[in-house]
């Protein structure tokens, strides 16, 4: 392997590489953010409708409404995190996620900035980050998300291209369940201070030693219609008057996770926090954080509750942010009899995400937590609690919860992979074992491969004056048909050459080509050279969809199709080219482009006509760029085109079709590419230009 083609896959193995490290990235980020927020849906609409009170635009948009969007931007998160894991529509895929960081690093500058919102709610409850933080955060996930649009086809494929819509569809479905399962009951995994088995009061300690927030108050006071502001250290004497005082906080301290909760029975505007906390038995806490959008649907399952909780003297409360009408209109829906208290609106949505929903506490620990869908059935209500299920701390554990989830999603994804990797391993099998046949057919057949004609062709370009070139033309004839060549010789010229050189080759020795013609029979097409043209010169070859004619001039598919068709239509053989960009190369995209190059062009001929039909195959990459494929790779990829033309022509058709490598080949590295089986010959450029070269490389059959 020469250095520019070691440096290519040093550099192409160095982008995946990169590529894919912020691929996984991206996909674990976006996992990990996109499902701690659909479980917790509710909590993802209130830190939505924080970002909008931000904005004044508190109150614009209806419940529902931000609900939904909440759902919405979390399944999309989880659901673009998982495509990007296996590499699924990389290229769509990819842009979207750099559209997604966009936004979110627009608005955690802002954040950052303006502070309007303590936490920036990216992980849920899950895990807070400052705003600062976040703000790193998105900068990391930019950056990944412009590498990886830059080179979107270095993704790695976990499964094959086929399959992927069953991980589409699977993925969509698990997340959207997930957030329908956690809005009728209640999250599956709870990362707020309330969750089951906190103790609430140990959640209110500030441990000893633990450092305290700092406060400064400053007292303004006048004098004789003067105001002046003064602090402790210098207050002024009694002839002072008192006209207002502020308190704020210069330093920070440790806050408890729990700092707000607090319990004012409605009735008598006694705090009875510590009486609830330390109260040594069961309390049921009916949490509403507001009675006038609470879901009164199944206010009969909490009556009988209260009910039950009377019977077997247990404490109950509805605990409530609204005001006293609301309470009113409770109680005239759902008759009522429960005392009610007040808390604090925040404090009551953290508790628990439903309105109304129940709490079961004992001892100032949270024993259980239910929906007001989900709430204890009469047939649970028979015993006293310490007797029952639900005065319990439920069995599902984190773990079994975590199990769930693999049992449920991670593991049906591991097992579609690996049935498409056992798929996958099965066709190389078959393939393989095809090839090997191939090659024993080969072995069979040297006599026949030997046959197959060899060609170099050289492709003068724009290059040459009429002069000129009659004179390299005159020069390549004497020097072949004094030592004649061990294979087939072409020379592809411009258009002005051609009647020229036609009179000086004995075309017994050296063939003559055009290196293009025109997709029309005839008309106005001023500056067009018709194959019929071409022909009447004397020529018997022409070039048709080289890289620099698609490149520059746009030629297509189709266009493409009408020249071959026209240039048979003249009796012209064709040396059709086919090749791929770098970017195809890195992308491993090379196979797949050949083929549908061929496809679109060539592949519509009759096996008659594909009898006049040369293909060439030109690495882009290594056109005019002194890089050179090994020799290995142009092998790699000729036995490739000639396993298409198999499954098109049939094999016989594919051993009778000359193929040619056109990508730098030179007089040194000819031999070696030469001596390839599939390797029929070159498409030569510059080393055309130049007798000596052209001939050195025509010698290489002779080696």
């Amino acid at each position: 392997m020469d250095k520019s083609s070691t440096y290519i896959s040093t550099k192409a193995r160095f982008i995946g590489i990169l590529v894919n490290l912020c691929r996984f990235v991206l996909a674990f980020t976006f996992i990990f953010s996109g499902y701690v927020k659909a479980i917790d849906p509710i909590g993802t609409q209130y830190k939505l409708q924080d970002y909008l009170g931000a904005v004044g635009m508190a109150g614009v948009m209806p419940d529902w409404v931000t609900l939904i969007t909440s759902v919405a931007i979390a399944g999309l998160e989880f659901s673009l995190g998982i495509f990007m894991l296996f590499a699924i529509r990389r290229r769509i895929c990819s842009k979207i996620i750099l559209v997604f960081m966009c936004a979110m690093t627009a608005i955690t500058i802002w954040l950052t900035i303006a502070n309007p919102i303590k936490d920036c709610g990216c992980f849920g409850d899950a895990i807070k980050l400052t705003n600062i933080q976040s703000l790193i955060k998105n900068i990391i996930l930019f950056v990944c998300a412009v590498t990886v649009v830059w080179k979107p086809l270095s993704m790695v494929r976990f499964i094959s291209k086929s399959t992927q819509w069953i991980v589409i569809n699977y993925t969509i479905l698990f997340i959207l369940l997930s957030s329908g399962y956690s809005l009728y009951y209640l999250p599956q995994f709870d990362f707020r201070p309330y969750h089951i088995g906190a103790s609430i009061r140990d959640g209110m300690t500030i441990p000893k030693g633990a450092k305290q927030p700092k406060f400064e108050t400053s007292f303004i006071l006048e004098k004789n219609g003067v105001q002046k502001e003064f602090s402790l250290d210098n207050y002024p004497d009694s002839t002072w008057k008192f006209v207002d005082s502020k308190t704020v906080q210069i330093s920070e301290g440790y806050i408890p996770p729990i700092h707000d909760f607090s319990i004012e029975d409605k009735n008598t505007g006694e705090d009875i926090t510590k009486k609830v906390l330390d109260y040594k038995g069961y309390i049921f806490l009916l949490i509403a954080p507001h009675l006038e959008q609470a879901d009164d649907s199944n206010f009969g399952d909490i009556d009988q509750i209260y009910e039950y909780a009377q019977q077997q003297n247990v404490q109950f409360y509805c605990l409530t942010a609204s005001n006293d009408k609301p309470i009113k209109r409770w109680i005239d829906i759902t008759g009522a009899e429960y005392p009610f208290c007040t808390t604090d609106e925040t404090t009551l949505k953290t508790i628990i995400r439903s309105n109304p929903g129940l709490l079961l506490i004992k001892d100032g620990r949270i024993i259980n937590k239910w929906s007001h869908n989900d709430l204890p059935s009469e047939g649970t209500l028979n015993k006293p609690l310490l007797q029952t299920e639900i005065g319990k701390m439920p069995n599902d554990t984190v773990w079994g919860k975590i199990l769930e989830i693999v049992l449920w999603f991670i593991l049906p994804l591991m097992i579609l992979t690996i049935a498409d990797w056992m798929l996958a391993w099965s066709k190389w099998v078959r393939n393989k074992e095809k090839e090997d046949k191939d090659k024993i057919y080969q072995l069979f057949n040297k006599k026949k491969n030997k046959m197959r004609k060899k060609i170099v062709a050289g492709n003068w370009k724009m290059n040459m004056n009429l002069q000129d070139g009659v004179a390299l033309a005159k020069e390549i004839n004497e020097a072949l048909v004094a030592d004649k060549p061990n294979c087939g010789v072409v020379i592809c010229t411009p258009f002005i050459h051609l009647a020229s050189v036609a009179q000086v080759l004995d075309q017994n020795v050296v063939g003559l080509g055009a290196e293009d013609c025109a997709d029309k029979e005839k008309g106005a097409f001023t500056g067009e050279v018709s194959a019929e043209m071409v022909k009447s010169t004397g020529a018997q070859y022409v070039i048709l969809g080289h890289s620099e004619r698609r490149q520059y001039y746009g030629e297509t598919a189709e266009i493409l199709k009408d020249k071959v068709q026209l240039a048979l239509k003249n009796g012209l053989k064709v040396i059709f080219c086919c090749g791929e960009t770098l970017e195809e190369r890195e992308g491993n995209k090379q196979n797949e482009v050949v083929k549908a190059e061929l496809a679109d062009s060539v592949f519509n001929l009759s096996a008659e006509e594909w009898k006049n039909i040369i293909l060439a195959y030109e690495p882009i990459w290594a056109i005019g760029t002194g890089k050179t494929a090994t020799s290995d790779q142009a092998e790699e990829m000729l036995a490739y085109i000639r396993s298409t033309v198999a499954e098109k022509y049939g094999k016989e058709a594919a051993e009778d079709t000359t193929i040619l490598y056109g990508g730098s080949c030179k007089a040194s590295n000819a031999p070696e590419l030469f001596s390839k089986p599939n390797i029929d010959g070159g498409l030569i450029g510059g080393a055309s230009l130049k007798a000596a070269d052209f001939k050195g490389i025509i010698d290489a059959w002779k080696k």
